[in-house]
């Protein structure tokens, strides 16, 4: 069984590579909509869906066969054009991949495209152009749509002129109406429709439409119908624990890169997903806005909040969810009214590999991290409280004062919570988030094993134990035969370390 990694190529992928088969929702696609939008995470499959439609509007029945789509399409030949981006700086760049792409379709298509100035009326000119010699309307694919926009977010004049180039260029898939057959746009994010796909109010987006939850990535099913037998000698709920969770309202699935990588590196368990690219402007973004990293435990947002966002207001919570950071725990109506999302991140790749990057970042001159990460999970493991609040003491004191001076982040109230949860969550181990504010105080709980742990950390001086004892966060783990453990810790910020440290057992 061959694996197909870093393969997109539908054409190849069933000449040889073991596909699994999503033809199924394919059909309900194309059944169902003229226009459609589709954002998922990179590395989740969408360049092979649009390289799969395209061999399907072509009519090559005979690679379908064996596929759910196989007796029930008619497989009728359309004139296809596709289009896909690759990395782009600046606007020049994207004008000239923009006239290859459309001469590449040309020339596989047999027409011509007198345009040779203006993209937009080139493409416009193609599409008719097509749809005359072939008598069919055409099918227009368009892979990573944003992909321009997000290799330019760091300097937002330059994203702002190609943000209204490319709307010009969208723009005359609704002057073509009558020329379409389907239209199939993905992207890792989505910009608010009018700032981007201006006059294509048809577009629907099915990035949260239950029906298409599983259109990328591999459900627990097709993982164990289609990789059975590699996996058979496989801890099935580790490879879940580490790989499974990204939900798209439906059903949660696995990307499909983690899965192929696992497989064809001899099981181990590694950030192969997150090792393949995070977006510096994430990063830069976290540090101007100074965000307070426990939050991401129990991010409550909106729907306009999660489903877009503009270059001119960029913010950090549909970033994280659309680049797969954070994913849908619960979707349930707000008592306003409405729908509100509750988001947490997907599994423990995304959450040791996420809260490592944030460390590097928070103490990127602290080069003992592994040590310090090593004594936190002994001290869990063996309830050594003593050598839990050494470690943490040292850890903080190895932050040189030099490096707060580079980026005054001893001014941002939530950073040593930040750097507290950091630590932890980068343990790997399973974290609920009880009461979290923005003014540096965290409350959580950790499980370990056979034993939970409830923290509250705090940077005014108060009994760090108080809220957990008057709340009493700790009665719903009585009685399941754990041990549990309080611990408070209050920091002192001119001190730049922990003041006070104390912790009980709750019998």
């Amino acid at each position: 069984m061959k694996l197909p990694i870093g393969i997109s190529t539908f054409k190849e992928i069933r000449e040889g590579y073991v596909y699994v088969d999503k033809t199924k929702y394919i059909m309900q696609l194309i059944n169902n909509h003229k226009y459609a939008f589709l954002s998922r995470p990179r590395r989740f499959g969408k360049s092979l869906l649009c390289d799969t439609l395209k061999e399907l509007f072509e009519g090559n029945k005979e690679l379908f066969n064996g596929l759910y789509i196989f007796d029930k399409y008619d497989f009728k030949k359309y004139p296809v054009i596709k289009i896909s981006f690759g990395g782009i700086r600046g606007l020049d760049r994207l004008k000239r991949v923009l006239f290859f792409n459309l001469r590449e379709n040309s020339k596989r298509l047999g027409v011509k495209c007198i345009e040779k100035e203006d993209a937009a009326l080139c493409f416009s000119e193609l599409i008719r152009a097509a749809a005359k010699k072939y008598k069919e309307k055409v099918v227009i694919l368009i892979d990573e749509y944003d992909k321009p926009i997000l290799d330019n977010i760091e300097d937002a004049k330059v994203a702002i002129e190609i943000r209204e180039y490319l709307k010009e260029f969208y723009t005359e898939i609704k002057e073509n109406d009558a020329y379409i057959k389907f239209c199939f746009i993905t992207g890792v994010s989505k910009f608010a429709k009018v700032s981007i796909f201006s006059g294509l109010n048809n577009l629907d987006d099915i990035s949260l439409d239950k029906r298409y939850a599983g259109i990328c990535g591999y459900t627990q099913k097709e993982l164990e119908g289609v990789f059975g037998e590699l996996l058979k000698d496989v801890d099935l709920d580790k490879v879940k624990e580490w790989y499974n969770g990204y939900n798209f309202n439906g059903e949660s699935v696995y990307n499909p890169f983690d899965i192929l990588l696992f497989i064809s590196k001899g099981y181990v368990y590694n950030n192969y997903w997150f090792s393949t690219g995070t977006p510096s402007f994430l990063i830069k973004l976290l540090k101007t806005r100074n965000y307070f990293l426990p939050q991401i435990e129990h991010l409550r947002t909106d729907g306009s909040l999660i489903n877009s966002f503009d270059i001119e207001d960029i913010r950090l919570e549909p970033i994280l969810f659309q680049s797969g950071y954070l994913t849908i725990d619960e979707i349930k109506e707000s008592r306003r009214g409405g729908i509100e999302y509750i988001l947490r991140i997907p599994n423990k790749e995304v959450q040791i590999s996420f809260n490592n990057m944030l460390i590097d970042y928070f103490t990127s001159e602290v080069t003992e991290k592994l040590e310090y990460q090593d004594n936190l999970y002994e001290a869990l493991e063996k309830v050594d409280m003593e050598l839990f609040k050494k470690s943490l003491e040292s850890l903080y004191a190895s932050i040189p004062y030099n490096y707060f001076i580079k980026n005054e982040l001893d001014k941002y109230e939530g950073y040593y919570a930040s750097v507290f949860y950091a630590y932890i969550a980068s343990l790997g181990l399973k974290i609920v988030a009880e009461d979290v504010t923005n003014r540096g105080r965290i409350d959580f709980t950790v499980e370990f094993k056979d034993k939970y742990y409830i923290f509250e950390f705090k940077v005014t001086d108060e009994d760090p134990l108080k809220q957990i004892k008057e709340k009493r966060y700790y009665d719903k783990y009585l009685g399941k035969g754990k041990e549990v453990v309080i611990i408070g810790i209050v920091f002192d910020e001119k001190r730049r370390n922990i003041k006070e440290f104390v912790w009980e057992k709750i019998v």
